[in-house]
């Protein structure tokens, strides 16, 4: 790429996005592009391929690929090198696999369009040979099954395993690991790396985790606002960053050997204003003496969800132990970390305590009473106690409510504030506190970046003063830098309110941060449960040393 700059018009108004960057990409090298959402590296990868809409969209200077110019070349010439010879792994393979199409025959798709003279038995094996490649558990099953029947990690590899069908000399992996769980998030970069060498191809590596970048990348390019700051191989930059932005960017992980009182963002390192004050044990020591010496808040005893599945008319039912007896406490002022990979049991268990699927056993003890045994009245007071922030701010939205509507709705429910008036003052005062401004009361959620709709999320959730709060993987999605705000603000929120977290994450380094106690689930069944610090420093269990050896530790 040579002083690309690439602009888009809205309504005669054209406003630059990326900013006259020129970076290249050798072959057989693995090039990644870090920053956070908004600094144009999507918008980049999306230019090599020509993916970027004609009419608002306008691009100068040169993207050349081999001996061809991808800016000028035309649509038929681009078209045969899409998938064949440069192709893409898109963000969420949810959203990028077609819902209505067995798995195996989207993979045939693309060699048959590129390959069209091969017959369909040679195709089809080649498919299998590819689910093979990409590591994929019983491929024959997999060819045959639909998106929705199989895991967000298996989702991904189908995307792997469509991107080199064609043995392209350039695959682009947008955020390929992004909110997938920490081991397979290990074993899909373990398989890039492997399928780079085998495979001889060139890799443009994008994410917001410079961290992860280091355990894959040769060499590491950092965009902010559209331009390039900063690259350079990759222990060059990880170990002796020169600007302030990379640094930060390197920073705002939580760190698992020690624990700061406030987490540094982007902006901290910017206005060099970051705090490093520790948490010594003795303060954590004197917290804890504190918050265990009274009667627990909420004591789950012997818990267990049982679902019945029934693969056909003629199949004998099965039963499926989701949480399986499963018993601990939560003390008022605690934050519980909740940790497990996919399908562990962490959101049957919530919905189990928020009452919104009731348990097959056991007892859920709120404040002394098994809220198990309560009719629907008494359960929707409840709600205003207990209360829950999602993992997908956009999704838990409605689209056409501006999000002050949305936040006062759950408090006219719950008779809270005495007049409309009285209500759009407390919303307001409570939009200041997460972070945001008055007036975006009158605004509606397409109109923020995700960092804002989660702080949306927080303020609603708050607004009906709960005192237990599940924070159901509420930061897995968000930029490292994001995320920082995000869980300063969870504790100083936690402070000023007095509130106690269930903190629900995949994300161990994040949980060890946030928690006094971390659970740790598998299978339905509680694996390990104790002190967060010493969990992470003399695990048990070998499902959890295999947790925390999955953390990107960087270099």
């Amino acid at each position: 790429m040579k002083n690309l700059t690439i602009s888009f018009s809205k309504e005669g108004i054209e406003k630059e996005i990326i900013m006259d960057i020129s970076f290249s990409i050798s072959a057989n090298e693995i090039l990644a592009i870090v920053g956070e959402s908004g600094s144009g590296k999507s918008i980049t990868s999306l230019a090599i391929l020509g993916l970027l809409p004609k009419k608002i969209s306008k691009i100068t200077g040169s993207i050349t690929f081999l001996e061809y110019e991808l800016t000028s070349i035309d649509k038929k010439q681009l078209q045969s090198i899409r998938g064949q010879d440069i192709a893409m792994i898109f963000q969420e393979p949810m959203s990028s696999l077609n819902p209505s199409m067995r798995c195996g025959k989207q993979v045939i798709e693309i060699l048959k369009t590129h390959y069209p003279k091969r017959k369909q038995k040679q195709i089809k094996t080649e498919v299998l040979e590819l689910f093979e490649k990409v590591n994929l558990p019983n491929p024959e099953r997999i060819f045959k099954a639909y998106p929705h029947e199989i895991s967000g990690g298996q989702k991904q590899r189908i995307m792997i395993a469509m991107a080199i069908a064609c043995k392209p000399k350039l695959l682009i992996a947008d955020e390929p690991t992004t909110a997938l769980d920490v081991t397979v998030q290990k074993e899909i970069i373990g398989l890039l790396k492997e399928l780079q060498k085998s495979e001889g191809m060139s890799v443009l590596f994008i994410s917001h985790d410079l961290t992860l970048v280091s355990e894959i990348a040769d060499r590491v390019l950092v965009m902010y606002n559209g331009k390039i700051v900063e690259q350079g191989n990759t222990e060059q930059i990880f170990l002796n960053a020169k600007e302030t932005y990379t640094k930060a960017l390197i920073e705002s992980r939580p760190s698992t050997k020690k624990r700061l009182k406030r987490l540094p963002t982007i902006k901290d390192f910017i206005n060099n204003t970051r705090e490093t004050a520790i948490i010594s044990k003795e303060e954590r020591q004197a917290s804890h003496d504190f918050i265990y010496n009274n009667s627990p808040l909420l004591e789950i005893v012997d818990l267990e969800k049982a679902f019945v599945s029934k693969l056909g008319p003629f199949k004998k039912a099965e039963l499926f132990k989701a949480v399986n007896g499963v018993s601990f406490k939560v003390y008022e002022g605690e934050t519980l970390g909740l940790v497990g990979e996919s399908g562990c049991g962490k959101s049957t268990l919530s919905n189990a305590i928020l009452q919104l699927d009731k348990a097959t056993s056991g007892k859920v003890i709120y404040k002394g009473t098994d809220i198990n045994k309560l009719d629907k009245t008494a359960v929707r007071q409840l709600r205003k106690d207990i209360q829950i922030i999602f993992q997908d701010p956009f999704a838990s939205l409605n689209p056409r409510m501006p999000v002050g509507n949305a936040i006062i709705e759950p408090m006219k429910v719950h008779n809270i504030g005495n007049s409309k008036k009285e209500r759009e003052d407390i919303v307001k005062e409570l939009l200041t506190k997460v972070g945001l401004e008055p007036n975006h009361f009158y605004r509606y959620p397409h109109e923020f970046s995700g960092g804002q709709r989660q702080r949306i999320g927080i303020a609603r959730t708050i607004a009906l003063q709960p005192k237990l709060i599940i924070c159901d993987e509420s930061v897995s999605a968000l930029d490292i830098s994001v995320q920082a705000q995000v869980l300063n603000l969870l504790n100083d929120l936690k402070q000023d309110f007095k509130f106690t977290y269930i903190f629900i994450s995949h994300d161990l380094a994040v949980v060890k941060y946030m928690s006094d106690q971390l659970l740790v689930m598998n299978e339905g069944k509680i694996e390990e449960l104790n002190d967060a610090d010493i969990v992470y420093q003399s695990p048990q269990s070998e499902y959890t040393k295999k947790l925390i050896h999955a953390i990107p530790k960087g270099l």
